[in-house]
């Protein structure tokens, strides 16, 4: 069977969780790879108007990659050459992962799209960071170098502008953007009008794709070809919610060949405007799951979407969509009530305890003594997610403490 025909069944057959031993085994010396034992690759997208084509399916780092290495050569087997890290992600090992894996195969950098990001805003911090990288790493160069986490783009300064310059004609980076958790609408629409930006990853899925404000900021960038890669694509809550109607649909796309978690990320492919998904895969199994996803081609319909989009709208107070100016402005205290909330999803999503405490205790202690001690109901009347604010502010208190 040639590669370009496989189905979403016939690769699962090959690749999936029972014959993903058979699939590594099958390698060759350093993985060169006969005619025979070649498989399809993820498809590629357009990186906005950079000239650079990136895989849809993007291995995002926050695993332990040291002891992941088998991991890595499989994603490059398979198509998956957009790797994700950052400076702080486990603390440098997740660059000392990727760096321990260029060091024994040098000759498989190229092939990747590499991109790390800095959480610092001055230029002088953000080289010692980047030198950082570039040791941990490996390599001389990093494909797109994000600014992380941006809550607005008054970062985006001249002098970082310059910085940005100064590094690409040094040749240690190709390209320039930033990473945003919150406030996306807005800082996408900016972004867009300032002309030197290249690359946003920003948080998008089923539950925000179809708002207008996240269309028109989309729409804004992609005319000023800026390259958008999505995170956050399964659209996971604070509050773990089991309706009805989530239910039925996860049975629907059961039938139809594919897991609901797969869904999720074929809803957001549906737009061809985002270049890339980066999510975390952490073992074989969901690596593979989520490539299988990547190489089917069976588009969902317009009454899945719909579906979606009605999942979304009636379990829309279980989830916080990132716009933390409306809320935050309306407490007496300086509450990170965005950042809290993506944390609480962590620990009850994500099923990631670890990490959400780790994110909790870096915000200074006065705010966590006095996280449930505020009063929340204008902030709750202001929200349009209609998010019980308050309770969720003591939950995370009382679970992330």
């Amino acid at each position: 069977m040639k590669p370009q025909n496989w189905s979403r069944r016939d690769f699962l057959k090959t690749a999936g969780v029972g014959g993903i031993g058979a699939m590594l085994g099958s390698r060759v010396a350093d993985g060169a790879e006969t005619d025979s034992q070649k498989h399809p690759l993820v498809p590629t997208r357009p990186f906005g108007r950079t000239g650079i084509d990136v895989p849809i399916l993007s291995l995002g780092g926050m695993f332990d990659i040291p002891n992941n290495q088998l991991m890595l050569k499989q994603a490059i087997r398979m198509g998956v050459t957009y790797w994700d890290t950052a400076h702080v992600y486990g603390k440098g090992k997740s660059e000392l992962g990727m760096g321990q894996f260029f060091k024994k195969y040098p000759d498989e950098r190229r092939k990747i799209f590499l991109v790390t990001k800095s959480p610092d805003r001055d230029p002088d911090d953000m080289t010692r960071h980047l030198d950082l990288s570039l040791t941990r790493m490996n390599t001389d160069y990093i494909d797109l170098f994000f600014m992380h986490a941006f809550r607005n783009t008054r970062p985006l300064t001249n002098k970082v502008r310059a910085w940005a310059e100064k590094q690409k004609a040094a040749g240690r980076i190709r390209l320039f953007g930033f990473s945003t958790h919150r406030n996306m609408e807005k800082c996408l629409s900016k972004a867009a009008g300032l002309g030197w930006i290249d690359g946003i990853m920003m948080t998008y899925n089923y539950r925000l794709m179809h708002k207008r404000k996240m269309k028109a900021a989309v729409d804004a960038c992609v005319e000023a070809g800026i390259g958008l890669t999505a995170m956050k694509t399964q659209g996971g809550g604070q509050i773990r919610s089991n309706s009805e109607k989530e239910i039925a649909l996860g049975g629907r796309f059961l039938e139809k060949g594919f897991t609901e978690h797969q869904a999720r990320l074929k809803a957001v492919w549906e737009n061809p405007q985002i270049a890339a998904i980066c999510t975390l895969m952490s073992n074989m199994t969901i690596l593979m799951a989520n490539i299988a996803a990547a190489l089917d081609k069976t588009r969902l319909s317009a009454a899945d979407l719909h579906r979606l989009a009605v999942v979304a709208e009636t379990t829309a107070s279980s989830y916080c969509a990132g716009c933390g100016d409306i809320c935050e402005k309306a407490v007496s205290a300086d509450i990170p009530i965005a950042d809290v909330m993506r944390y609480l999803m962590y620990a009850e999503s994500y099923g990631d305890r670890e990490r959400a405490v780790a994110c909790f205790h870096r915000l200074p202690e006065n705010t966590r003594r006095t996280l449930a001690q505020v009063d929340y109901n204008e902030a709750e009347r202001r929200c349009p997610q209609h998010i019980p604010i308050g309770h969720l502010m003591r939950r995370a208190e009382r679970r992330l403490a």
